[in-house]
């Protein structure tokens, strides 16, 4: 342990990390884990080639190792490994061997990597059993071998009833224990698969962010089962399961059929563990039925991302314009700014009554009927639908995405104003297709007493990928400085319609932020 303590993935070094225990296994080459990780070439250098940000962080004070407490991760894989430790012959102890089986069976990086090197649990399980003799009926008590001091103060009870009291998990028939294996082994499969989409596909920290903490989440729910017992029932040489199949399951057309297989599958896992849950464990089946409802969200979240990416994929100028003087003016501006190559026109005018406003909104949807570029109702989704309008944008005031999307259906574009990196994730969660970040500088249209800047804008654009559309005071002066934070798509308005020739301002600020 001390060794292990020593090292660290974060500079502060403030918890025992599953990464920096690995390490600890390895500090002893004699000791039993190092021998079986030595089997499939797994050394201290490996381990901190694979993770290259592990440092060596001793504490200032010899008695912190002691009170170093441990990670989530390391808290999951000695609960899996805690689950081992039944009445085996005296003297009992959690031994190394047990500490890398906990390692390998739970659903951290660590875990995914032990395994993909050859650390295959049940095999490993067995040896165990092979050492220290088969386990007695009777659950064992606590863990004893590890002190007050060593487990720290977020370390788990290991006497808590989940793992070792006489509960349903003691007398659960086989079969009951190989439906929950079988579910929780594809509720983390798919989870896995879910989670390298967002990371490596759509390249979005947040959406990557949200799914690595919904995993440990579903790791904290799972935890409470017994590993042991759960081996013990799996049967996956005999399983009638494993040789059937439909022809499309080995199949997907796209990338995006690997989503939505891969929560479907999620999905359905976490509905079995909450229904075979009611018959075992209240914990169990609470958390599988949350994180049901929490991956409908994710999933959405998720999907939307992706196909607003590819629908706005060549929407990067967008312009707001008022309702004019004329219903005559309007639509000559309007189609004047389409021929000059703007790809989304939102309708902002607070002075128009009702019906006007509609009648501009309809002449701005039919404008754009033929071309490429959007047409968008500022604040009012009934006047974008009766306007047959491609979509309606709130703001933070005003009617929520929920309200909104409500009014305008499935198909059309909802756009939400942000001001906070907050109020950004948020809109995500929420369902938003796109969102204006900003302002970003002062605006002659709109008056805003907090101007959250290009800060804003860098912090979205390292963040997330849903489209984003910098907003506030954009000029052909200082768009240069928006699109070097990170922004790839602007909203402009006073300076492109009150120039001079609206047209030739939009084909100068269309070039510039197209290059």
């Amino acid at each position: 342990m001390d060794f292990a303590a020593d090292w660290s993935l974060r500079p502060n070094g403030e918890e025992l990390e599953a990464e920096a225990l690995l390490l600890g296994l390895l500090a002893e080459p004699e000791c039993r884990a190092a021998v079986m990780l030595a089997r499939v070439g797994v050394d201290i250098s490996v381990v901190r080639k694979r993770w290259t940000s592990l440092a060596h962080h001793a504490p200032s004070e010899e008695g912190k190792r002691l009170h170093k407490p441990f990670s989530n991760d390391v808290v999951n894989s000695l609960q899996l490994a805690s689950g081992l430790l039944t009445k085996l012959p005296q003297p009992r102890e959690l031994a190394t061997e047990h500490i890398l089986l906990g390692l390998a069976s739970a659903g951290h990086d660590v875990s995914i990597w032990l395994r993909e090197r050859g650390i295959d649990p049940d095999l490993l399980a067995g040896e165990i059993e092979k050492l220290h003799g088969s386990p007695l009926e009777e659950p064992g008590e606590c863990w004893e071998e590890v002190s007050e001091n060593s487990r720290g103060p977020s370390a788990p009870d290991y006497c808590d009833g989940n793992i070792n009291a006489n509960t349903a998990w003691q007398s659960s028939p086989v079969p009951i224990l190989r439906v929950i294996d079988a579910a929780a082994n594809r509720a983390r499969e798919g989870m896995r698969v879910v989670e390298d989409y967002a990371r490596m596909v759509l390249d979005d920290r947040h959406l990557t962010e949200l799914c690595k903490q919904f995993r440990h989440e579903m790791a904290d729910g799972l935890a409470s089962l017994s590993l042991h017992r759960l081996l013990a029932s799996r049967e996956t040489q005999f399983d009638v399961g494993t040789t059937l199949g439909l022809p499309s399951e080995a199949r997907r057309e796209n990338l995006r059929d690997v989503l939505r297989a891969n929560f479907s599958r999620l999905q359905e896992a976490l509905r079995t563990l909450e229904e075979y849950g009611k018959l075992l464990d209240d914990k169990l089946y609470s958390s599988a039925k949350r994180l049901r409802y929490d991956s409908y969200t994710l999933q959405r979240a998720l999907e939307i991302t992706d196909a607003s990416i590819e629908r706005l994929a060549r929407a990067r100028l967008y312009i707001l314009i008022d309702g004019r003087d004329s219903p005559e003016e309007f639509e000559r501006l309007a189609r004047s700014l389409i021929e000059a190559g703007v790809d989304a026109l939102q309708l902002r005018d607070k002075r128009l009554g009702d019906r006007e406003l509609l009648a501009r909104a309809r002449l701005l949807a039919a404008a754009t009927r033929d071309s490429e570029a959007l047409s968008i109702v500022n604040d009012r989704p009934d006047l974008a639908v009766l306007s047959g309008a491609d979509g309606v944008h709130v703001g933070q005031d005003e009617l929520t995405v929920k309200d909104a999307r409500r009014i305008v259906g499935p198909d059309a574009l909802v756009g939400v104003s942000t001001h906070t990196i907050e109020q950004a994730r948020r809109a995500v969660l929420d369902g938003a297709d796109y969102i204006g970040v900003g302002p970003v500088f002062p605006s002659e249209t709109k008056r805003f007493e907090h101007f959250p800047g290009i800060e804003l804008v860098r912090a979205v654009s390292e963040e997330m990928r849903l489209p984003a559309f910098a907003i506030g005071g954009i000029n052909r002066t200082n768009v240069a400085e928006v699109m070097a934070a990170g922004a790839a798509r602007v909203v402009v308005g006073g300076a492109i319609v009150s120039a001079d020739d609206p047209a030739a301002a939009t084909e100068e600020m269309s070039s510039i932020i197209k290059m």
